[in-house]
């Protein structure tokens, strides 16, 4: 399998409540990270989502702070009754994707 990835992933113990942009609906979906870049987040759910639709999450990080993004599904995948996904962010503030870039940093020397 050929690496896609731009940035490094991380295994990150959080959780995330998503809510769909376009139809004005505020049905939060829990989710479970399964690993995040400081350009992405892979993650599963029982619910289905979409490719190409961008929905608002908050993303509860190490530190118990809440990173306030907006991601777009590029890659969904079934597995058993899961669903699991690759997102990226989309427009993220440089300063938040910096503070993943550095839990990385220090969780790859621990």
């Amino acid at each position: 399998m050929v690496e896609r990835r731009k940035s490094k992933r991380t295994k990150l113990d959080s959780r995330l409540v998503m809510k769909r942009l376009d139809d004005g609906k505020s049905n939060e979906v829990q989710i479970e990270i399964l690993d995040v870049s400081k350009s992405g987040v892979g993650f599963s759910c029982y619910e289905k989502l979409f490719i190409g639709e961008v929905y608002e999450s908050f993303l509860t990080i190490w530190t118990k702070e809440v990173l306030h993004a907006f991601l777009q599904i590029v890659r969904i995948e079934m597995k058993g009754d899961k669903f699991l996904y690759g997102a990226t962010f989309v427009g993220m503030p440089e300063m938040e994707a910096s503070r993943i870039e550095v839990y990385q940093t220090i969780h790859d020397k621990n």
